[in-house]
Parts: structure tokens; sequence; C-alpha cells
């Protein structure tokens, strides 16, 4: 295995609740899943997240209601709740009402919550994915005694109280959409030659369709000009067009040469344009000058020969993207 690459078996979500009489307020907390763990430079504990919200939903995977909190306020030993089932697996909720010494607890509540039964968990190689060294997560300062005890804040009401939890798994992905850049792809070069041009319209004019890659493409231009080069230049522009069946619909990468050929030399006139292109049809990349119209005109110079002009774009490279396992 790649020494740079990074396998987590899950990731728990703890979200820990306390109750006030408007709205419940959450502390979530993000939680490690013990995988296989090769890139000894990525910090796990920095990229942990605790996010403080309030929020009207009660927790949905255990409730502890302490009717009489004046009775235990002053204790200090540990509380356990019953064992609860969320996301497949066994908890407890433990609570410190005077908060956890070791745990830079003093002055505070301390909320926990315990996976149960991890021996029972499976195995990620020689790892558990879940250890029983590290099987608690929470906070050591949940909310102040100050606040908490404050009849202004709510969490208190006749002389009770409410804490809970909410537990999520996270489970890794098992596809990913992977995008590859293909140089020179097969049938790469289409030409479009366009007759009786000095009789076209003030209008933009489109070539067929072809598929290269994943995505059909298309050549349009207006033989009167367009944007800033109008009406003095030669405009032309690659568009992406739909998709093959069965293809995966994202954005696609296109590099294209665009030419305008010459039809009595290899003199063409080119330009070298890249871009990603929306899913939507309706996008093309190009330039609104590759040929002077004076020049065009000029018979002598070989790009208008018996009314007719050909243009060629040639796709050096362009996106596909699969879905395939991680």
């Amino acid at each position: 295995m790649d020494s740079q690459k990074r396998s987590l078996g899950f990731l728990s979500l703890a979200f820990l609740f306390i109750t006030c009489s408007s709205a419940e307020f959450l502390i979530q907390q993000v939680t490690e899943g013990r995988g296989t763990e090769n890139n000894s430079s990525y910090n796990l504990w920095a990229n942990l997240g605790v996010t403080r919200v309030l929020r009207e939903e009660r927790p949905s995977s255990k409730i502890v209601t302490i009717a009489g909190y004046s009775v235990i306020k002053e204790r200090t030993e540990l509380y356990e709740s019953s064992v609860f089932e969320a996301a497949g697996y066994k908890w407890r909720l433990l609570m410190y009402m005077n908060g956890n010494k070791n745990d830079g607890g003093n002055g505070y509540i301390s909320l926990y919550v315990r996976m149960e039964e991890t021996e029972s968990l499976p195995y990620d190689g020689a790892v558990k994915r879940f250890t029983a060294a590290k099987k608690e997560w929470g906070f050591g300062q949940l909310i102040s005694l100050a606040t908490f005890q404050n009849a202004n804040q709510g969490y208190i009401v006749q002389d009770t109280c409410s804490f809970g939890a909410e537990i999520l798994i996270v489970k890794p992905a098992e596809k990913q959409e992977k995008v590859t850049f293909i140089s020179n792809p097969p049938n790469n070069v289409f030409t479009w030659k366009i007759l009786r041009f000095s009789t076209l319209e003030d209008k933009f004019y489109y070539s067929d369709d072809f598929l290269v890659g994943d995505r059909y493409w298309r050549l349009g231009f207006n033989p009167k000009g367009d944007g800033d080069g109008r009406p003095h230049a030669l405009p032309i522009y690659l568009y992406a067009q739909g998709f093959r069946p069965n293809a995966v619909v994202t954005n696609t990468w296109g590099a294209v040469n665009l030419r305008l050929k010459n039809q009595r030399s290899s003199n063409h006139r080119q330009l070298y344009s890249a871009a990603w292109y929306p899913i939507r049809s309706d996008y093309g990349v190009g330039v609104n000058n590759i040929i002077l119209m004076k020049d065009l005109k000029d018979t002598s110079k070989g790009y208008l020969v018996n009314d007719a002009i050909v243009f060629e774009a040639e796709m050096v490279k362009v996106s596909v993207t699969n879905i395939v396992p991680v």
C-alpha cells in the first residue's frame, strides 16, 4: 500500500444535548473510528470538529431526564445511563453533574457517550475499528454550572433537567468518481466543409455532431462575425453537446486545435483552446477572429476556394469520467 494513503474504518458523530425551555442546545463532536493509518503527517485531532448550535428537535438516540436535580447537584460521582442502541451499536450516556475533574471539568457539567461491547466489533486487519482503549467521547466542559443553574437560562425547570445524545455512524464511500484525461483520443479529428459561403446569412451555423471520448461535440460560426470581431473577422467555436449512452454526466474537459484550413497549402490558421465545458449544451469556446474577412476573401491566399471554406477540430485532450470502487 502507498505509504501516503489513509483508510478510516468509520467516523462516529456524537451529538450531545442539554435541553432548555426554548430550544435544544446541541454540541456536536466528530470522533475517530480507527482503521489503518499510514499517513504520519495527517493530524486527525487537529481536524476533529466541535460545533455548538441551537435546534428545536430533541435528540433521537437517548434522553436522560433528572426529576429532582437539587438532590444530586452537589454530587461528584459518575452517572451511567442504561444501555441504548444507536446506529447498530450499544452505548451509554455518562454524566458528571459537578464535572469530571480528570478532564478539566471543575465548575462544569461533563457529558460523554461510551460504546459498549467493543470486544465484538469487527477487525480491520490487526486493528479494531473502534478500540476499547478509546471508546468514550464527549466534553469535560459541556456547560458551566453558573450558566446551567441560572434560572433565566431555562436549563432547569421545576427542578427537572434533561440530557441527550444522538449517534450517527458515517461509513466510507464504496465508490468514487474518477476523472481521467485522455490525450489524442481515437477519432479526434473532425473536418467541416461549408459550401456557398457568399450566400450564407447573418446567423450561426452548426456542424453535425461528432463523438470524442464520452461526449458529442460540434463546431459553430457566424459568417458575418461575432462579438468584438464583427464584422471584420471570422469566428469559430467548439460546443460540447450530449453524452453517449451510459456515460457519467459531468463537466467535460476539452482541449482542441481549431483550424481554418488553407486549401492550397499547409499554411492553416490555427488556435488552441482548452476549457471545462458544463453539462448544458449551449456553451461554446473558441475565438471571434481566426482570420480577417479581407484575408479570407482574398482568393489568392487559399482559404476561400470555389466559394467554400473548411474548418477542422483536432481534439487533443478530453476528460472521461467513470464511477469506480474506492
